[in-house]
């Protein structure tokens, strides 16, 4: 008996080191678009346009929260889509990762995080995505769509 037991206890331990770091709704992780030179720079108007057209994509997504480093052209890539939905923009520290992620569960449902060129790939493992190749500073206007449950992560390119 105590013999099954641990080797029922070994099965549920290896089981759960299996699941992904994220067991929630769908999370979308896009890098903030085309900006502007400068400190904190707003976005371009190349920028406003796909973060107009991220809004479209997204309208009828189900989102439940939407989430940014605290910089403006992070805010400029997710307002037209909360503005959209009548959402709150909520500002998130990109140095703590686990409180975004427990943001992320309290939404109970699918979200859009905002990051930068060094935090999408961390961000789309963290959810439980396989992780892509780091982004460079020409990167712009990749959604990654990290779906619950499996390590399949979509990409999306705005136009």
């Amino acid at each position: 008996m105590r013999k099954l037991l641990l080797i029922f206890i070994a099965g549920l331990a290896a089981a759960l080191a299996t699941q992904p770091a994220f067991a929630g709704e769908t999370v979308y992780v896009i890098r903030h678009l085309e900006k502007a030179t400068g400190d904190d720079p707003a976005l371009t108007a190349r920028g406003a346009e796909r973060a107009d057209q991220l809004a479209q994509l997204l309208a009828k997504a189900n989102i439940k929260a939407v989430f940014v480093t605290p910089t403006r052209r992070a805010r400029e890539t997710a307002t037209p889509l909360a503005n959209r939905l009548g959402l709150p923009v909520s500002e998130y520290n990109p140095r703590d990762v686990e409180a975004l992620a427990a943001a992320v569960s309290a939404a109970a449902g699918p979200v859009l995080i905002v990051g930068h060129s060094n935090t999408v790939a961390a961000l789309v493992a963290r959810f439980g995505g396989d992780r892509p190749a780091e982004l460079t500073e020409q990167d712009y206007g990749t959604l990654f769509v990290v779906h619950s449950g499996t390590k399949q992560v979509n990409r999306i390119r705005l136009n």
